[in-house]
């Protein structure tokens, strides 16, 4: 089959690899119908994620149809329509037992395209398949719910859970690439007072206007003095939560909460970001990380087939599946070509 695969920090190829078989009893072979490019296979591509092995197939984010199964599968059969999440969970260990999947000592958390070969590719193999994959409800469009594998349960749990957004709050979501969009649509559905977002792009600015953001600055313009002056009392946001990855924007966001307020890192950063403790241990600020879990897809699914939750957007390019390289090159390029997120199709 083909997939894309990674030879170490900038080269990737699309060619030919092995078929993927069931190799344990509660795997799944799945064949790719619709997939995606996350911001993190770029990281992996500039060499941030050294425990991706050169000629690892990349992706994390897809959906398709089930054609094998292993003995040990019960829930999910061959022809069923599933995502494949970008999280797997072993449903046994202690972390799995609390919904914290992302942390799963027995196997799963990130795995795809991580440790274990990815769904950029025409078939994938999927671990523990009744507990990491989920059946795709009818009428539920593939470009809607390909968007449910990560950036949406991301954005929701690291972002808008970890932040404890509530109603009336004034929050601030640093950076609006896919993530932050995503954190847009989903912060809305705890009714914040004010939804505030700056990044470098005005294209990006704009398609957070047209997702519900309330305010949009540039970079230049978002001072922590001039975002402060957009809260209640000028004292700054109840939430700040950064979805860019880089020292700055981190940092950025530790100035612009009020004393009380959140940080919510959900960035994948490549670099040590200073933590300035000297100002901020008498402000009381929380700052929560984290690796998406997963545990609100099947909630976020739901709200999806009934029409409660409104994706349409967030895909700004679409591709055949035998695109890939051009789909990586369009998506590393999103400042000249306004990609938001791109989907790639089986033709």
């Amino acid at each position: 089959m083909k997939a894309l695969t990674y030879h170490g920090p900038g080269r990737r190829t699309w060619g030919d690899v092995p078929d993927p078989a069931v190799r344990d009893p509660e795997d799944a072979v799945v064949r790719v119908d619709a997939v995606t490019i996350c911001g993190t296979d770029l990281h992996i591509l500039k060499g941030d994620v050294p425990e991706v092995e050169e000629g690892r197939v990349l992706g994390h984010e897809a959906l398709g149809t089930v054609t094998e199964t292993g003995p040990g599968v019960r829930t999910i059969t061959a022809g069923d329509r599933v995502l494949v999440s970008c999280v797997f969970a072993c449903g046994r260990c202690a972390y799995c037992r609390t919904a914290a999947y992302g942390q799963c000592t027995g196997g799963g958390g990130w795995i795809l395209g991580h440790l274990i070969d990815g769904c950029q590719a025409e078939y994938v193999r999927t671990p523990f398949a009744d507990t990491s994959l989920y059946k795709l409800p009818e009428g539920v469009r593939d470009e809607d719910a390909l968007l449910l594998a990560d950036i949406l349960p991301t954005s929701y749990e690291v972002g808008v859970r970890n932040g404890r957004i509530g109603p009336g709050d004034t929050v601030a979501i640093v950076g609006a690439g896919p993530i932050g969009l995503a954190a847009v649509l989903t912060a809305r559905l705890y009714s914040p007072a004010r939804i505030i977002v700056t990044d470098l792009a005005q294209s990006r600015l704009d398609a957070a206007k047209r997702f519900g953001a309330d305010t949009v600055l540039t970079s230049a313009e978002a001072t922590p003095e001039a975002v402060r002056q957009l809260s209640r009392d000028g004292l700054g946001v109840d939430v700040a939560i950064e979805a860019v990855g880089v020292p700055e924007t981190f940092e950025l966001c530790t100035r612009l909460v009020r004393p009380g307020g959140r940080v919510a890192n959900v960035g994948v950063h490549g670099r040590p970001a200073v933590l300035h403790l000297e100002d901020l241990w008498i402000r009381n600020v929380t700052i929560t990380t984290g690796l998406v879990d997963t545990s609100s897809t099947p909630m976020l699914l739901d709200m999806l087939a009934v029409g409660r939750l409104d994706s349409g957007g967030l895909v700004t390019h679409r591709f055949g599946l035998e695109e890939m390289q051009e789909a990586y090159d369009v998506f590393a390029d999103a400042a000249d070509t306004g990609a938001l997120k791109v989907a790639l199709f089986r033709t």
